[in-house]
């Protein structure tokens, strides 16, 4: 149990492509959300959950805060966990990720590095919500928030966690040849195909 560190939940999202919440989508008898709050009560002392329809959520044993900049992608998310956290070390966790493994994130956790972020990289991809974020970051998302935009650059993009990344250290991890990892490990949530591959999966652990 992590005593130094919070766990931070992202279920901001709108589920466009779900058509509903995927959150709160039910594997047996538990909702998604609350099987990743369980996985991280597990691990930190400290969880709480971002979203942006806190009464979908009451029925949690987790405080619950909402994105203090609006429409700005998961970094708000992000801003939210950092304002509201006690601790200088978050990790963040996506509710779209609901195969992430306690070993992996205790790997991220106790990975040796002193750079503000780290963050998983896997299969050609950077997953930048699996990973552990500090709180001296608040000031440059701010100022990104704050800034704006050139003409010729798209709004989402501005307000990106890769934007954030260009304008300070960041640790990539590789996860690949570790010996728990996976192909589902990342596995990414997104519509009702989605969610029945997920319970495939699930139906063979």
């Amino acid at each position: 149990m992590y005593t130094d560190i919070t766990g931070v939940i992202l279920s901001g999202g709108k589920s466009s492509r779900m058509g509903t919440d995927k959150a709160l989508l039910k594997l047996g008898d538990e909702s998604i959300i609350e099987r990743m709050t369980k996985l991280m009560k597990s691990i930190f002392n400290e969880v709480f959950i971002v979203t942006n329809t806190p009464n979908d959520y009451r029925f949690l044993s987790v405080p619950l805060y909402e994105d203090i900049y609006e429409h700005k992608g998961p970094l708000s998310g992000i801003h939210s966990g950092l304002v509201h956290s006690s601790k200088n070390k978050n990790f963040f966790i996506s509710c779209d990720l609901p195969l992430v493994s306690v070993e992996l994130i205790k790997y991220i956790i106790e990975f040796k590095s002193d750079k503000p972020v780290r963050y998983s990289f896997a299969a050609s991809r950077h997953h930048y919500l699996a990973g552990i974020y500090h709180k001296e970051l608040l000031p440059e998302i701010e100022r990104i928030f704050a800034s704006v935009t050139n003409s010729s650059e798209k709004k989402d993009q501005h307000f990106s966690i890769r934007n954030l990344l260009k304008n300070i250290e960041s640790e990539t991890i590789q996860i690949e040849n570790l010996s728990f990892y996976n192909d589902e490990l990342f596995f990414n949530l997104n519509t009702q195909k989605d969610f029945e591959h997920l319970k495939r999966i699930l139906s063979h652990q």
